[in-house]
C-alpha cells in the first residue's frame, strides 16, 4: 500500500505566480501587530491571538515608450502574514466570484409542473406501481427533484481585509510587474492594435500571453488601440480587481499607479491599531472610505 504521503497531494498557490511572498517569509522594513485580548465576559482561559502585517519593499524597473530602462521605481505596500497570506487572498477571491452570481437558476417541482391533475390509472388491480400523477419526478416530463431555485449566493468581507488581500496579491506579482511611463500622448494620431502590439513586445510582453494594465487615467486612443487584444486587460483604480490581478501573467502599471498603490495599500504615519477594553475587539484608528474594486452589480461575467 502507498504512503499516506504519497496519496495526499500537495497544495498549490492561490497565486498564479511563482512569488517567494507565499512560500518564505519575505524581507520587510516595518511591522504593525494587532493583539487580540478577550473582554470580561469571555472564558479567562482562552488565548490571545495576534495579527500581524507587514510591508514588502520591491523595487521595479522603468521603461520607456521604446522599451528602454530609464531608471527604477519602489513599490512599498502592505501584505499579510506568510502563514496568513493564502487564507486572505483566498477569502478575497471567493467573495468577488460568489458575489457575481445571480442566483436566478430555477428549476420546477411536481407541483409546478403544468398538468398532470387526473390519476392516470387507477390504484389498485392494474397490476403496475401505484401512480398518483403523471408529473412525477420518476417521469419524463415530470418535476425536478431538489433543484436549483432563486437565492442570495452575496457574502460579506470586511473592507480593510479585501483591502489587504488586494495588496498582498500585488505584492506577489511583484516579480511579473514592470512599470513604464506614460504613454498616452504615443496613440493621439492614429490608434492602431499593431502598434499597440508592437509596443508590448518592446516591454518585453508576448501579447498572446495575459497582461494587466493598472492606469489612473486612461484615454480614448488607449482603448480603441488595445481593445482588440484578448489577452489584455486594462484597470483603473475604480475597476482594480483581485481576479484580474492573479489571473494575469504579466503586470504593467504606470508611475502614477504606482504612487496610488503606495498612498492607497501602504503604511502611512497615522496608521495604527488599538483595543477596546469595554467591547473586547481590535479597533483601528484610521479608517480609509472608498470601496475596492467593481461592486457585485457591476460585474458583467454573471453566472447562475
Amino acid at each position: 500500500m502507498a504512503s499516506l504521503s504519497t496519496l495526499t497531494p500537495t497544495p498549490t498557490s492561490l497565486s498564479f505566480f511563482s512569488s517567494p511572498l507565499f512560500i518564505s517569509n519575505p524581507s520587510t522594513h516595518s511591522k504593525l501587530k494587532f493583539k487580540f485580548f478577550p473582554n470580561s465576559n469571555s472564558n479567562s482561559n482562552s488565548h490571545s491571538t495576534s495579527l500581524s502585517i507587514s510591508c514588502k519593499l520591491a523595487t521595479l524597473p522603468l521603461l520607456s515608450f521604446s522599451g528602454e530602462k530609464v531608471g527604477e521605481t519602489t513599490l512599498d505596500i502592505k501584505t499579510a502574514a506568510p502563514d496568513t497570506s493564502r487564507a486572505v487572498v483566498h477569502r478575497a477571491i471567493i467573495h468577488d466570484l460568489q458575489n457575481k452570481r445571480r442566483g436566478t437558476a430555477s428549476t420546477l417541482t411536481r407541483g409546478e409542473v403544468r398538468g398532470g391533475g387526473r390519476k392516470p390509472y387507477g390504484q389498485k388491480k392494474t397490476g403496475r406501481a401505484r401512480q398518483g400523477s403523471i408529473r412525477t419526478p420518476l417521469r419524463p416530463g415530470g418535476g425536478v427533484i431538489f433543484g436549483p431555485k432563486p437565492r442570495d449566493w452575496s457574502i460579506k468581507i470586511n473592507k480593510k481585509e479585501k483591502r489587504l488581500a488586494i495588496s498582498t496579491a500585488v505584492a506577489s506579482a511583484a516579480v511579473n510587474t514592470i512599470v513604464v511611463e506614460e504613454f498616452g500622448a504615443e496613440f493621439e494620431g492614429s490608434p492602431k492594435t499593431k502598434d499597440f502590439i508592437a509596443a508590448m513586445k518592446r516591454w518585453g510582453l508576448d501579447p498572446v500571453k495575459k497582461a494587466t494594465f493598472l492606469m489612473t487615467e486612461v484615454s480614448e486612443n488607449v482603448l480603441l488601440a488595445s481593445r482588440n487584444i484578448g489577452s489584455l486587460k486594462i484597470l483603473t483604480p475604480r475597476t482594480l480587481n483581485l481576479f484580474d490581478i492573479l489571473n494575469a501573467e504579466k503586470i504593467v502599471l504606470t508611475p502614477a499607479a504606482v504612487d496610488y498603490l503606495n498612498n492607497r495599500y501602504g503604511f502611512s504615519d497615522q496608521d495604527d491599531g488599538g483595543y477596546d477594553e469595554e467591547e473586547g475587539d481590535i479597533v483601528e484608528e484610521v479608517v480609509e472610505d472608498g470601496q475596492e474594486g467593481p461592486d457585485a452589480e457591476e460585474s458583467t461575467g454573471v453566472v447562475n
